[in-house]
């Protein structure tokens, strides 16, 4: 079998993460669980170019052998996978509420702050906050388009614990 490992190292190192473990999984006959992008390339280049060129020697072999017989044993196997069932039954979902954090005034709230001599003004909405006429997900975004550095949202507009100010 003639392999160019170069060109195939470039192939591996272009693949997605799920290529590689189905790629992993041709090569050497065994699924893998692992997201380690780097180490399935080389893993799987190191196979290619083993079954290319050949293995290891005989010597070498024999070192791994000695070495392998001192090592400490994997005392636990690793868990099995699910057996998907083939029934008809379809999962329930539900929608999951999440309390209001206690911190944030209710929706239609304004909340004022001066800072470095100026007064910002941000309205509290139902799902964010909207301020200078454009909607933020967060209090820290806010903060963060005011002052231009990342800065807590809850400190800078001075909201404690419980909804005190």
């Amino acid at each position: 079998m003639s392999l160019n490992v170069g060109k195939e190292v470039a192939t591996l190192q272009r693949m997605t993460v799920k290529q590689l473990r189905k790629r992993y999984a041709e090569v050497f006959g065994d699924e893998t669980r692992t997201g380690n992008k780097v180490w399935l390339v080389k893993r799987i280049a190191w196979r290619l170019q083993a079954v290319a060129q050949g293995g290891l020697s005989e010597r070498a072999r024999q070192r791994a052998a000695e070495l392998a017989n001192e090592a400490d044993i994997r005392m636990t196997p690793p868990k099995a996978k699910p057996v998907a069932t083939t029934s008809t039954e379809r999962a329930v979902t539900s929608a999951v509420r999440f309390a209001g954090d206690n911190r944030l005034p209710l929706p239609g709230t304004v909340l004022t702050r001066e800072y470095k001599g100026d007064t910002f003004q941000l309205r509290v909405l139902e799902h964010g906050f909207e301020y200078e006429g454009e909607v933020y997900r967060s209090l820290s975004a806010v903060a963060k388009a005011i002052t231009g550095s990342h800065t807590n949202g809850f400190h800078f507009f001075r909201l404690r614990k419980g909804g005190q100010r």
